[in-house]
C-alpha cells in the first residue's frame, strides 16, 4: 500500500518571516495521520522551516538543486547543502525550470541520480503542453521524460522516487485535468517504469498530480487507483488550504 504524499511547492513566495508565521499557524492545527506531508519552500526559508516545523510531521523539500557535490557553479546550490539544512525532498525538473531556466532531459537525469545518492528523495516533474495534448502526444512525451529521468538508477533506489504529473497546460491556470484522464497518463507512467525496473518496482513508486489542485477538488483525484497525492502550488500557502489538502488526501 503505496503512502500518500502532499507536497507544497511555494515557488518564489514567501520571506523567511511570512515561512515561519505558516509554521506557527501548522502547529496550532491537529495533526493528520496516513498522509505524508512535505512543504518545498525557497532556499533562503529552509534553515528556518527546518527548525519551526520540528513537532509537525511536516517534511522539508527544496526546489531544485545542482548535480554537482561543488564547485565553481554561481547561484547553484549542492545536494550537500541541502543535507545539511535537514532537506528531505527535492523537486526536480519542474515546467517552469525546464521553460524559463532551459532544463533538459539529461539535466533532469543527471539531478534525480545525484539526489539518490545523496539520500534525497527527488519529486521528478514530468508533463506535456497543450500543443502536445492536443496533438495526441501525452503518453509518448509524459513516456519519454520518465524514462529519461531515471535512466542509471538503481531498482531498488525506486521506493525513495516520486513522479508528479504536471499537464503544463494546467500548472496555475484555474484548468485540471478530470481525475480520470490523469490516472490514465499516470497509469501510463508506471507502464513504462515497469518496462525499464519492472512490476514490482513501479508498484512502489508514488505518483502525484498537479495542476491546478485545491482542497475541494483533491478527493476526485486521490479516488482514482493510480493518483498517489499532489504537487500544489498556490493553495499551499496557507496553513488552512494547506491542511485541507492533507485532508482531502486521506
Amino acid at each position: 500500500m503505496r503512502t500518500p504524499i502532499v507536497a507544497g511547492n511555494w515557488k518564489m513566495f514567501k520571506t523567511i518571516a511570512e515561512a515561519k508565521q505558516f509554521a506557527e499557524a501548522v502547529k496550532q492545527q491537529e495533526e493528520v495521520e496516513g498522509v505524508e506531508q512535505v512543504v518545498c519552500a525557497p532556499f533562503t526559508a529552509l534553515p528556518a522551516l527546518a527548525e519551526a516545523l520540528q513537532g509537525t510531521g511536516i517534511a522539508l523539500g527544496a526546489q531544485n538543486m545542482h548535480f554537482e557535490e561543488q564547485g565553481a557553479f554561481t547561484g547553484e546550490i549542492s545536494p550537500l547543502m541541502l543535507k545539511e539544512l535537514g532537506v528531505k525532498y527535492v523537486i526536480i525538473g519542474h515546467s517552469e525550470r525546464r521553460q524559463y531556466f532551459h532544463e533538459t532531459d539529461e539535466s533532469v537525469n543527471k539531478k534525480t541520480r545525484a539526489a539518490l545518492k545523496h539520500g534525497l528523495r527527488p519529486i521528478v516533474c514530468v508533463g506535456e503542453s497543450l500543443e502536445e495534448r492536443e496533438a495526441g502526444e501525452t503518453a509518448a512525451v509524459v513516456g519519454k521524460q520518465t524514462k529519461a529521468a531515471l535512466a542509471g538508477a538503481d531498482t531498488a533506489q525506486l521506493a525513495d522516487v516520486v513522479i508528479a504529473y504536471e499537464p503544463i497546460w494546467a500548472i496555475g491556470t484555474g484548468k485540471s485535468s478530470t481525475a480520470a484522464d490523469a490516472n490514465e497518463t499516470i497509469a501510463v507512467i508506471r507502464r513504462v517504469i515497469a518496462e525499464d525496473f519492472g512490476e514490482a518496482a513501479a508498484s512502489v513508486v508514488r505518483i502525484q498530480y498537479g495542476g491546478s489542485v485545491k482542497p475541494d477538488n483533491i478527493a476526485s483525484f486521490m479516488a482514482e487507483p493510480d493518483i498517489d497525492g499532489a504537487l500544489v502550488g498556490g493553495a499551499s500557502l496557507t496553513a488552512d488550504s494547506f491542511r485541507g489538502l492533507v485532508l482531502g488526501a486521506r
